[in-house]
């Protein structure tokens, strides 16, 4: 799932589109690279993001939305519901909420839904996030979530756990440790996993503090190997061709070396 931003915030620099043509673009070059699904966003959903009019949301996916629809898979990534509508409308096929809100909208109009766990909201989300067990509650939450998914009707289904949505170091970890775990979970409701970790700040524990977005490629690409290798099945990410790339490399079969 290659990311397009037509924002002037989201936090890697290198997602924001400008203008339509600018995203429109970039979403072909992610489809020709060989990305499954296009998520065209209008509002950053990062820590401390500030929040746009439904109005400005539309102006800023609508006609990308309809012109990358007629070359690919297309999802929006939206938190309001008049977005969400407007977008199916033009073309998406698949709903990513970050608010766990909307499944009946998807459900309703039989479309697809990436159900995700965040904890807070873009505001507070990072302030000081805390569970008592983060595997169990995310687990719970995305259960609670699936089960409605599929009262409303959604077709197919991820679970997300959200990583770096109201969690530390450490609940980002335990989690991407926990892969395997929501992959079965998520098989009891004949779903699937959807994880987001590409260029995101937590992935600074692999090097010097401060680390720059620009340098978190190596950190993103091993992250998606994990998530891979341990049973996701799709990766929502930055950077389509390296992780193609990667995808290819992981599908090989380990061959001999020697006689």
């Amino acid at each position: 799932m290659g990311i397009v931003n037509v924002t002037p915030d989201s936090f890697f620099p290198g997602s924001r589109a400008a203008s339509a043509a600018e995203a429109i673009e970039r979403g072909r070059r992610f489809f020709g690279e060989g990305a499954d699904v296009v998520d065209v966003g209008g509002e950053s959903t990062r820590p401390g993001a500030t929040p746009v009019a439904v109005s400005e949301e539309l102006r800023r996916v609508l006609e990308t939305v309809s012109v990358l629809a007629r070359e690919g898979t297309v999802s929006i990534d939206t938190q309001k519901e008049p977005v969400a509508r407007a977008a199916f409308d033009a073309g998406a096929t698949i709903l990513n909420d970050v608010s766990g809100t909307l499944a009946e909208v998807a459900g309703e109009l039989g479309r697809d839904y990436v159900a995700m766990h965040r904890k807070g909201n873009a505001a507070d989300m990072q302030l000081d996030p805390h569970y008592d067990d983060v595997v169990v509650e995310v687990s719970d939450y995305l259960e609670d979530l699936a089960r409605r998914a599929r009262r409303a009707g959604v077709g197919r289904l991820w679970f997300d756990p959200g990583i770096g949505f109201g969690k530390t170091l450490e609940h980002n970890l335990e989690l991407l440790g926990a892969l395997e775990h929501f992959v079965a979970l998520a098989a009891r409701y004949d779903a699937e996993v959807l994880v987001g970790t590409s260029r995101k700040r937590f992935l600074e524990f692999v090097g010097a503090p401060g680390d720059a977005v620009e340098s978190r490629l190596e950190a993103s690409l091993a992250t998606a190997a994990w998530c891979v290798l341990k049973g996701a099945s799709m990766v929502r990410v930055h950077d389509v061709a390296a992780t193609v790339a990667l995808r290819e490399i992981l599908a090989r079969p380990l061959e001999r070396v020697g006689a």
